[in-house]
Parts: structure tokens; sequence; C-alpha cells
């Protein structure tokens, strides 16, 4: 198996390429490229030493019921303790609740490391991370001052509750309630889907839930609360496991469904704005889905680059078999899974490091980070999927087989599309809300291609013509047709603009990332003026 220095390498130097990380730099004194090279080491010390190891056995063995609790793999335990020891969970929060105090996008560069070695470990470490975010920004001082340390941690974990049998992608119709009792407040009803909802890392998980407190239609009925799985004393608190889910991948990641009998709950901020606060958490999640996919690219792109060059396969039939890394068309598709990678890796730094400049206030930051969100969720889980896809070809009938990872790979990144938004979900966000509702974001975009030139300014130029048609459009059935392609022409469009970055350290993935890229935009582009008609 591969090691992650070559996805260290490539890290630090499109972090280099990335103009908001020296903006970061230059306003802070503990921070520098020494300071990202020995973080990045570090984890990628303990993503190759701890977390790869343990990625293929956890998948096959996968996590348990016994007596009404989720047992998780053996050997998560010491992983979990030297995650939470090593200050990751809590390396972007405040130092006055335990955290290390850097920026997310040093978080993100570590996280993509971690999700090399398997994503389904860390699904427990990253909402544990934005449990702690949500929480030291949104609770009451004595919770705060409780929860977030004890999640850094690693004393306690956390999950984000929002569906149920009845409300997925449509939260307004929740249906789990909280009642104001003279106790306090009590939470009644069942929530689906909820990664690590149960399991014996720690005594203790906070819920963050969603639960209806009114009438009100919609979201607008809807509060934010904690809900603590166990009582101080360690008795239950009325929250019960109904199942573990028996799903494609992520087998070291238990998937849970929870009843909520009456369970004491603490009201996280006002009620009625339970929806908006919750962001705070799942926006951190959307990046963690980049991370993820980049993670599991990298992996697939070093398996099969490496697989390449060791398969001897072809050339004259009089002399020894050649690599296959020599072959054309293997050759073409490790330059496109390269491509795709490192384009996926310049769009995760962006987007953190203007996260960054948002936390610090910085106004056009925040809109360009609500513009990149949904850019960097989708195509972190279609780039994950396609670039496992194409290395499990490169790998033929060995790829299809359990003594590679690439099977798990493509089995694990299904996921990225659907959790945390689907990408139809993603599609809608970015036309009605980035594109239409508010223009900042796009104009910040649009700030950064200044410099582009040849076919990448055609793109970008059609892109700004495309966000006037749409805006000129009245008609919102018709602008809903067009979400899915506009989506991916901003990918694309995005790529254009980051691709010279890439081309710094890495000029052929650069091209191959670009690579008829006029011809894939100009596709989207009729698609999105035919429905505007």
């Amino acid at each position: 198996m591969t090691n992650s220095r070559d996805q260290q390498r490539r890290t630090l130097a499109l972090l280099d390429a990335t103009p908001a990380w020296h903006r970061l730099c230059a306003v802070r004194d503990d921070l520098d490229d020494t300071v990202a090279a020995a973080i990045l080491d570090s984890a990628g010390r303990f993503s190759d030493d701890v977390i790869g190891p343990l990625n293929i056995a956890a998948d096959r063995v996968g996590c348990t019921v016994a007596g009404g609790r989720v047992r998780v793999p053996e050997g998560y335990h010491a992983a979990w303790r030297g995650y939470a020891d090593g200050g990751w969970i809590g390396i972007d929060l405040p130092e006055d609740r335990g955290g290390s105090g850097l920026p997310v996008v040093l978080q993100a560069a570590a996280a993509q490391i971690f999700d090399r070695g398997g994503i389904a470990f860390n699904m427990a470490t990253g909402a544990s991370r934005s449990g702690a975010v949500l929480l030291a920004e949104h609770a009451p001082d004595d919770i705060a001052a409780d929860w977030v340390p004890a999640l850094i941690s690693g004393a306690r974990t956390a999950t984000i509750c929002i569906s149920e049998p009845g409300a997925g992608s449509d939260v307004g119709r929740i249906r789990t309630v909280a009642a104001l009792t003279d106790g306090g407040w009590r939470v009644t009803g069942d929530k689906i889907w909820i990664s690590f909802g149960d399991h014996d890392l720690t005594p203790m998980i906070g819920h963050c839930l969603l639960a209806r407190t009114s009438d009100a239609p919609g979201t607008r009925g809807l509060s934010l609360f904690l809900v603590p799985s166990a009582q101080p004393d360690g008795h239950s608190n009325g929250v019960s496991l109904l199942r573990i889910e028996d799903k494609m991948g992520l087998h070291g990641s238990p998937t849970c469904a929870l009843h909520f009998d009456r369970a004491e709950a603490t009201l996280i901020g006002k009620t009625g704005h339970g929806l908006s606060q919750l962001f705070t958490m799942i926006e951190l999640m959307r990046l963690q889905t980049g991370c993820q996919g980049l993670g599991i690219a990298s992996l697939s792109c070093d398996v099969a680059i490496a697989f390449a060059q060791d398969r001897v396969q072809g050339g004259p039939s009089d002399a020894a078999p050649v690599p296959i890394a020599s072959h054309p068309d293997v050759q073409r598709q490790l330059r496109w899974m390269r491509g795709q990678t490192e384009i996926l890796r310049a769009a995760v730094l962006e987007l953190a490091t203007q996260m960054d400049l948002a936390r610090s206030g910085d106004v056009t930051a925040a809109a360009y980070t609500a513009w990149l969100l949904p850019l960097i969720k989708t195509f972190g889980a279609e780039t994950a999927s396609a670039v496992a896809n194409a290395g499990l070809q490169v790998l033929g009938g060995a790829g299809y087989t359990a003594d590679w990872p690439l099977e798990q790979a493509v089995r694990d990144a299904r996921v990225l599309a659907i959790y945390e938004g689907t990408t139809g979900m993603q599609a809608i966000d970015f036309l009605d809300r980035r594109l239409i509702r508010d223009r900042g974001g796009l104009d910040a975009f649009m700030a950064q291609s200044g410099d582009i030139t040849g076919a990448g300014a055609t793109v970008l130029a059609h892109f700004a013509a495309l966000a006037e048609t749409l805006r000129a459009c009245p008609d919102a059935t018709r602008r809903l047709w067009a979400a899915d392609a506009w989506l991916r022409a901003g990918w694309l469009a995005l790529t254009v603009v980051l691709a010279p970055r890439v081309a710094i350290s890495d000029p052929d993935a650069a091209h191959a990332a670009l690579a008829q890229i006029v011809e894939r935009f100009a596709v989207h582009d009729a698609a999105v003026r035919d429905a505007l008609r």
C-alpha cells in the first residue's frame, strides 16, 4: 500500500499557490509554510500508521449490536484516543475552549489525509469537530463550557440528527417534537441516517437535533437542541437504538436509527431558528465531504499508478512484457485521474481559506464561501466516484477483487453524493440562492479570474453571460430545469480559475483537467439556454 507522502507534497504546493493562504499568513505570526508542513507530516504519519491499517479490516468486520448498543471494530478505541490526544478534533477551535486556534484550512488539509486512510472511522471525528464548533458559537455559556472541551478531548462525541422516516431533504416535514415542561425541554420522536448515532467509543454522545417546537409551517417551527445520550450519572436519557443500517459501503461507520422518548434536551439558540443555526455544523460537514472525496481520489490515483508501474502486459511478443504504465491508453486514464484530483485539491483549499477569511469578518469571503460550498460538496463526491472507478478500470480484474482497496473505495465513495444534501439539492441551492438571490458570491468568484486568458477566458465570459440570462428568466420552473446543468457549468468555470495553480507544480495534471473543457461547458451552456427558452 502506498503512503500519503505525495499527497502531503501536492497539498503544500497548492497551498502555496492559493492567494488567500498568503493573506492569512500575513496577519498571523504563528502561521507559515513550515507550520503547515509539520501539521501535514504529523497527519500523514497517523493516517498511514493508524487509520489506514484499520480501514480494510473494519470494512470486512463492520459494526455489530450487543445488548442494545453498537460495538465498533477492533482498533477503533485506540485510534480514537490517539486522534483526540493528537489535538486533531479541536485544531481550529479557540484555545480558550481547549482547541489549537489554527485556521480551518489546516484542519481541512489534515482531514483529507486522514480520509485517504479511511473515511469510515473519520465519520465520528468529523461530526464531533463540527458539533464542537456549533456549540461554541450558539450554545449557552454553561453548556459550551461543559461540552466543547469534552468533545475536543474525545471524552464525548457528537452527531447531527435531521432526517426522519417521513422527512429527508424536505426538512419542513420533521415531526419529532420538543415540549417545554416544568423540568425543561423533552424530545420525542424517531431519527434516521445518523452516522455514529450509537457506539462504544465514549460513554456519552451529544445529539445535535432538530425538533418541532410550534405549529408554524415548514422549517419555521423547528428549533435546535442538544440531546445527551445519557444522564450525568450514566443512566439512559430516553435515547434508544432501533437498528444500524446494512449498507453498500462505510461498513466501519454505524449508520443508526434512534428513538427519543421524552429525552431531556437543552435548547440551542432561539426557538424557530433551528435550521439556520444548524447550518454552522452543516457547512463544515459539507467541507468535510469535499475532504473525503479528495482523500478517496488521492488514494485511488496512488494505487492505480503503483499498480500500472508494476503490472506487466503487452509489448512485442518476442520480448519481455512491459509495464502497463507505458501503454498510451493507461497513461491517458492516469493523467485524467490526476487532473481531476488536483483540481479538487485546489478547490478544497480555496474554500477552506475563504472560510477562514469569512470568520475574521470579511463579507466578500463569506459570500464567496457560500458560492463555493455546493460546488465543493457536489464535485468532491463526484470526483471521488469517478476517479475511484477509473482507478478500478486501470487495475482491470484485480481492481474488482478485495485484494486491492479500490473496490471498497468505489463503495465508500457512493454515499458522498447523497448525504449532507443530495446533488439535486446542491444544484437548487447554487442556482436559487447563490446566483439569483445573492450576486456577491458570483462577483467574488469573477474577481478571481481577471488574469485568465485563451479558452479559459471564453468559458468565463460565457459563464457570466449565462448568469444574466438566468436572472432575466421570470419562470421559476424553467430555471429549476436548468439547475443541474448550471451547477456543472459552475464547476467547469471554477476549474478554469484553479488550473493555473495546479500547473505551477504539475502541468500535466492541469492540462488533463482542462482538456476539452470548452466543449464540455458548451453542453451545459446549451442545456441551460434550452431550459430557459
